[in-house]
């Protein structure tokens, strides 16, 4: 009996809790949503099965966890903490990421500075709720929905932190095709919506070449304390659009890429005991910052519909909402809700540019908060 016993409790059945299955099914669902859905499973499949991972009873009585210094889940985190992954997912982010559109029609930029409200609003409600200013950087940092960015922030501003704003930030973007549209509908009117705008003009090679050379220059003198994330996006484009390194550019952008989004979706994932997780305050960082990312999506809008008061050609407001740090799935949404109105519509090529220029926008904020709180 004894032998049972203590075979027992070396089992998970012996700690078996509420929170353990709560957040396995939480796990479940969003491996479902990833699954059956489509979104984004790229990132909910990993960090659905870490979640899995972190909730398994017994894991951290038997010294398994993430936070049991030196298994292989804690090694693996130390990407995460050390912020090792988020600069070669940026690389990897320059490698795909065609800035023809931002080069041939720079004033959208605006657009993707203007995506950056949520940034600042967040942060402003998280200081007048009581968080430290560095916890209220980093909890702002998640309105821009970039996974990588937050990472990068957390670990060096507040570590604690660094699981629950992670895994908003990696929520939302899985999320876009969900929040976004009623966004985008209630802010625009019909007509607004059927605008089309200009084909791009063509863009030439050596223009393709110089823009990651002399936009990395630029940001980093605005920003030096974010010039690893943002040199490792710049470095990224130019390997591919030298048209010399093509096996780098290939890597970077495949295997490189895949291989840390495998590795920081599950180990996000892992952070999200039920113990630690299930709290008021993580909660409460979790809400501001869906309400930023929705912020960033309305002034997006917004700012296009500011815009538009002194353009003689003007931009679909739609494109607005592009205006955030989720490549291409905020751009792949502004599509789908203006071809729900005009199915000759093509306004993919448009939103790219304050997409990429919010992805260059969130990592400049970044850099500025960690230059001034770091």
């Amino acid at each position: 009996m004894n032998e049972i016993t203590n075979f027992f409790y070396t089992t998970g059945f012996a700690y078996v809790g509420f929170q353990n299955l709560f957040m396995i099914a939480i796990a479940c669902f969003i491996i479902y949503l990833a699954v059956s859905k489509r979104y984004e499973p790229l990132l909910l499949m990993p960090i659905g099965f870490g979640m899995i991972l972190a909730n398994l009873p017994g894991m951290s009585e038997m010294m398994q966890s993430i936070y049991n210094e030196g298994t292989t889940l804690n090694t693996l985190y130390l990407g995460v903490q050390r912020g090792i992954y988020p600069p070669l997912i940026f690389m990897g982010v320059g490698a795909m990421t065609d800035f023809s559109s931002l080069i041939a029609n720079p004033k959208l930029v605006f657009l993707g500075f203007a995506g950056q409200f949520g940034i600042f609003a967040c942060f402003m409600g998280a200081l007048l709720l009581g968080f430290t200013v560095n916890e209220a950087a980093t909890i702002g940092i998640v309105a821009s929905s970039d996974g990588p960015t937050v990472i990068f922030l957390a670990s060096n501003l507040t570590p604690h932190l660094l699981g629950t704003v992670a895994l908003a930030a990696y929520s939302y973007m899985a999320l876009v095709p969900v929040i976004q549209p009623p966004i985008i509908k209630l802010l625009t009117t019909p007509k607004e919506r059927v605008i089309r705008m200009k084909t791009p003009r063509l863009v030439s090679r050596k223009e393709k070449i110089l823009f990651p050379i002399v936009a990395f220059i630029v940001t980093s003198f605005i920003a030096p304390a974010g010039a690893i994330l943002l040199g490792m996006l710049f470095f990224g484009n130019l390997l591919r659009e030298s048209g010399v390194v093509e096996r780098l550019a290939n890597t970077a952008r495949t295997a490189l890429i895949d291989i840390c989004t495998i590795l920081i979706g599950i180990c996000i994932g892992a952070t999200t005991q039920g113990s630690m997780f299930l709290r008021s305050d993580t909660l409460l960082v979790i809400g501001m910052g869906a309400l930023g990312f929705m912020l960033a999506t309305a002034t997006g809008v917004l700012g296009a519909k500011f815009m538009n008061l002194f353009l003689k050609e003007k931009i679909n407001p739609i494109v607005g909402a592009a205006g955030l740090s989720v490549v291409p799935g905020s751009a792949r949404v502004v599509q789908k809700v203006g071809q729900e109105y005009d199915k000759n519509n093509y306004l993919l090529m448009h939103a790219m540019a304050p997409n990429v220029a919010g992805v260059i926008g969130s990592a400049v904020v970044a850099g500025v908060f960690l230059g001034i709180l770091g």
